[in-house]
């Protein structure tokens, strides 16, 4: 190693990450407090101030290159990691340039199904410029996004989704539309997210020419005239952005209602929607409001060019059968159902009244047979390894399994 580059190596260990993550954090929050009161000519000078600074130039090449699960990946140009050298040197370099590279197609299996489903994966240089356009506009869309919105937003997780669905229904059993969206990532409408997204002429041109990059697979170029690509740091972003706004159409058309009827002050709830990502379900406790969701949902999945997907896509009661389904629901990994129970057993409402039921949630059979089908295949290729490595090996399956169920 030459003096330059152990130099450079040094250099680059010296960095006092945890200044810059500081630095750009305080950026962050200015972003999200001017999102909130709608100043949007604030949200735009920090947000171009923060994709200026060093700080946070410094912190995107880290998260791609170090931090990242997929730091090891290669794009179409083959780079699958970068020496410190090349790792400061790439932070002079990142400036939002709409010459982008295509990305790189690759094929991951489905847990629990012999589909695979495509991802995109960017070159170094555009996954490291993708970070730092993320860290300046995520805070502003996390000051706009719905309350019941879970997926791929930083301090919300799959069991916070599963809590609010608990406490949508703990106190009353409800109908489900329990949907699936068809190709969500690969069909959005391009040109209709942009204009969702709003933002300055320059940002806008970058996102529009990650967006149209094209995917190479197998040495042939096939354009992306629509999606979002998978496999890119800021498309989880843009698919929630895509996306946002189901929730607030739902409470404009069933607002809360109070009325009084025999002395007595009567609510009626609105629907709750609860969202991951694509994956979405409404819950109320009148079956015709629940009706009308899907088709109001339907229509506002137009003017993104999206659909439900009829045969995902259904209504369920928590408690009893609806006409051919049977109670309950899978969402996210888990079985969500309501059984009735002697007065033991029984939940109480708000008043202290019995319900007659109580609500378990627990994984559902298809991840529970993914699961034993994990341990099966570990277990069979360590038959003649000693015991403590096979230990070893199932232990952390098994408490991930556990934290997550």
């Amino acid at each position: 190693m030459s003096k330059t580059s152990f130099k450079t190596t040094v250099e680059w260990r010296l960095i006092p990450w945890h200044k810059l993550e500081r630095r750009v954090y305080k950026l962050q929050k200015r972003i999200y407090r001017a999102s909130q009161r709608g100043d949007i000519k604030a949200v735009r000078r920090l947000q171009k101030t923060l994709m200026k600074s060093w700080s946070a130039r410094a912190l995107s090449v880290r998260r791609v290159t170090q931090d990242n699960q997929g730091k090891k990946t290669a794009g179409v140009d083959g780079v699958k990691s970068l020496t410190p050298v090349q790792r400061l040197r790439l932070i002079g370099e990142l400036k939002l340039d709409t010459k982008v590279s295509p990305t790189r197609r690759v094929w991951i299996p489905k847990p629990g199904t012999e589909e695979k489903r495509p991802l995109g994966i960017p070159t170094m240089k555009d996954r490291a410029l993708q970070a730092l356009v993320l860290l300046a506009l995520e805070p502003e869309w996390e000051a706009r996004f719905e309350p019941n919105s879970y997926g791929f937003r930083t301090g919300r997780s799959c069991n916070d989704a599963i809590a609010a669905i608990y406490t949508a229904i703990n106190q009353k059993a409800k109908f489900v539309l329990d949907a699936d969206i068809s190709k969500c990532f690969d069909c959005i409408n391009q040109e209709a997210l942009l204009r969702k997204l709003n933002t300055f002429p320059t940002l806008r041109r970058q996102v529009r020419a990650w967006l149209k990059a094209g995917v190479m697979d197998s040495k042939q170029l096939f354009p992306t005239s629509e999606g979002v690509p998978q496999g890119g740091v800021v498309s989880p972003l843009l698919a929630n952005i895509a996306l946002h706004g189901m929730e607030y159409r739902i409470k404009e058309l069933f607002p809360k209602k109070s009325y009084c009827r025999n002395g007595k002050t009567h609510t009626v709830a609105t629907p709750d929607l609860i969202r991951y990502a694509d994956d979405f379900v409404i819950l109320h406790e009148d079956i015709t409001v629940v009706t009308r969701c899907r088709e109001v949902i339907s229509e506002w999945l137009k003017s993104m060019s999206l659909e439900l997907k009829p045969s995902k896509t259904k209504i369920v009661h928590t408690l009893n059968p609806y006409e051919l389904e049977k109670p309950g629901f899978d969402f996210l990994g888990f079985n969500i159902r309501q059984y009735p129970v002697g007065k033991h057993h029984s939940g109480t409402n708000a008043r202290g009244q019995l319900l007659g039921f109580k609500t378990i949630i627990t994984p559902s059979k298809i991840q529970r047979s993914i699961h034993q089908d994990q341990i099966a295949s570990v277990i069979d290729a360590h038959k003649s390894a000693p015991q403590a490595a096979l230990i070893k090996r199932l232990n952390p399956m098994i408490r991930g399994w556990a934290n997550y169920s």
